[in-house]
């Protein structure tokens, strides 16, 4: 078992490198086929002085979006040239201009998307919306730390357990990569908050993970007044993991939108590759 289509989002220059240097060793590994997407926005016809679409201004936006999907594309071919391997190139446009978001069409016929995390010193308009192809794509998302060295391999897994429904799809929809890892473990915090199927049902994954080969262990922790994510972030850490898997959004989006919550603090402080699916 393998993922045979990777979609890499390429939102601008300072995340393709990062994307590719992941996505790339991955498809070579797997033997699959490299999906790559760019978006740019549609110029907005903003009105000149005297009421009408300044048409200079549009041009010269255009002109830049185009110039941007170049020289992306161009570092694209480049990494891509002297490796073999088979891909393939699509350049959107939309109001948005947002690559995750805009390519969630095309990455729901892809087994896993990559996508970078945002660097808090990168514009706007530079980070792609993970949120937008989570909720759109319907595929496991893969999302590269924005600074740090990366795993080429996975060999130590991470598994944060809640019992929720997008907690068992992320651990199922991460098992060739859960088969080929040398451990994972299956991390549950707070575990007396909650109730008895939940706690059980750890084990059981357990044992569902392991008649595939894998070799796992189920490890419980008290937050003592720490938030769950810092728990979560801390123990990846602590076991050198190469790849965090986790649900997304077990709680609404708004309310994690407003109130934080576990999946908003893992996309922005990571340190480690997650594979997220709701």
């Amino acid at each position: 078992m393998s993922y045979k289509t990777i979609a890499a989002i390429l939102q601008s220059k300072e995340d393709t490198s990062r994307v590719l240097d992941c996505a790339i060793p991955l498809a070579q590994a797997w033997n699959a086929h490299l999906v790559c997407i760019h978006a740019e926005a549609i110029p907005v016809a903003y009105s000149a002085a005297v009421g009408f679409p300044d048409v200079g201004l549009i041009e010269t936006a255009s002109e830049a979006a185009d110039q941007r999907t170049k020289d992306i594309e161009a570092l694209c071919a480049d990494r891509l040239a002297s490796s073999g391997q088979t891909h393939e190139w699509h350049s959107l446009r939309s109001f948005s201009g947002d690559s995750a978001y805009t390519g969630a069409s095309i990455a729901r016929t892809a087994d896993i998307v990559v996508v970078a995390q945002r660097d808090p010193n990168w514009a706007s308009e530079d980070a792609p919306s993970i949120e937008g192809v989570l909720y759109e794509a319907g595929r496991p998302v893969m999302v590269v730390p924005h600074a740090g060295a990366l795993a080429n391999t996975f060999g130590r897994i991470l598994i944060s357990w809640n019992g929720s429904r997008e907690a068992a799809r992320a651990a199922f929809d991460a098992l060739p990569l859960i088969a080929d890892a040398e451990t994972t473990e299956i991390f549950m915090v707070d575990p007396q908050n909650a109730d008895e199927f939940v706690t059980a049902s750890a084990s059981s994954l357990a044992a569902a993970l392991a008649r595939h080969g894998a070799e796992v262990t189920v490890v419980t922790e008290e937050s003592n007044g720490r938030h769950v994510d810092e728990v979560i972030r801390d123990r990846a850490i602590a076991i050198g993991a190469d790849l965090l898997v986790l649900g997304a959004y077990s709680h609404s989006w708004i309310r994690e939108l407003l109130f934080g919550g576990v999946t908003q603090h893992i996309l922005k402080t990571c340190p480690v590759t997650a594979l997220l699916s709701r």
